[in-house]
C-alpha cells in the first residue's frame, strides 16, 4: 500500500490558511510546518529584547517586531516567524495587508531545544538570503549566552557574550542591549546559569 501524496501548497494558498489559522505554520517549498509554542523564560526574554528596543528606537524611523510579524525569504520562498525582527528606515511589505515583512535588519531567536539546531542551521542559512539582513542574534534561555553574528561582506563575524555585565552592541540599529536587562526576570534552573563572569 503506497502513502498519500503530499499536498503542495502554493504561497497563495499557504497565506489564505495562515490568515485565519488559530496557530502560525511556516511555509517553504510547499510545504505547511506547525510551529510549537514557547515556555515562560523564552517569552520574557523576548520582551525584554522588544521592549529594550521600543526605547531605544523611540523618535526614529526605526521598528521592533514580536514574534507575530511574519518575514518573507524571497529568494527561497520561506515564511517564517523570527521570535524579534528589527528594521530601521523604510519598510518593505508583500502586500497591504502589511503583515509579511521583506526586508528586516536585525533578527533575534531566542534558543529552545527543539529548534536549536534549526536556528542555528538550515534557518540561519535561509535568514543569510536577506540581502538586507545585517545581524543575527541567537539567545539561549537557559543560561546566559548571547551569541551575535553581524554580516561581513560574504560571511559572518561571531561574538559571544556569556556574562550579565556585558552589552550587544548592534551598529546596524544604533543600539546597546545590556545583557541584565534581556535576562531580567529569567528564572534559570541552575543557579550559576546567570553568575556574571570576572
Amino acid at each position: 500500500m503506497s502513502a498519500q501524496p503530499q499536498h503542495y501548497y502554493t504561497p497563495e494558498e499557504y497565506l489564505d490558511l495562515e490568515r485565519t489559522a488559530e496557530y502560525k505554520s511556516e511555509y517553504l517549498a510547499g510545504e505547511i510546518i506547525a510551529m510549537s509554542g514557547a515556555t515562560e523564560d523564552h517569552n520574557v526574554i523576548a520582551l525584554n529584547i522588544s521592549a529594550l528596543l521600543r526605547n531605544t528606537f523611540r523618535g526614529r524611523p526605526c521598528r521592533a517586531y514580536m514574534s507575530d510579524m511574519r518575514v518573507r525569504v524571497t529568494a527561497n520562498g520561506l515564511y517564517t516567524y523570527p521570535d524579534i525582527v528589527a528594521v530601521c528606515g523604510l519598510r518593505e511589505f508583500a502586500d497591504t495587508r502589511r503583515d509579511t515583512l521583506l526586508n528586516p535588519t536585525v533578527i533575534f531567536e531566542v534558543l529552545s531545544p527543539s529548534t536549536e539546531g534549526y536556528d542555528r542551521g538550515k534557518k540561519f542559512a535561509h535568514y543569510g538570503r536577506l540581502s538586507s539582513l545585517t545581524d543575527y542574534v541567537l539567545v539561549a534561555q537557559e543560561e546566559v549566552q548571547v551569541e551575535h553574528f553581524t554580516r561581513q561582506g560574504n560571511g559572518w563575524f561571531v561574538t559571544a557574550l556569556s556574562a550579565l555585565d556585558q552589552t550587544l552592541h548592534l551598529a546596524a540599529i544604533e543600539s546597546d542591549l545590556p545583557l541584565a536587562a534581556i535576562y531580567e526576570n529569567v528564572e534559570f534552573a541552575h543557579p550559576d546559569a546567570a553568575v556574571p563572569a570576572f
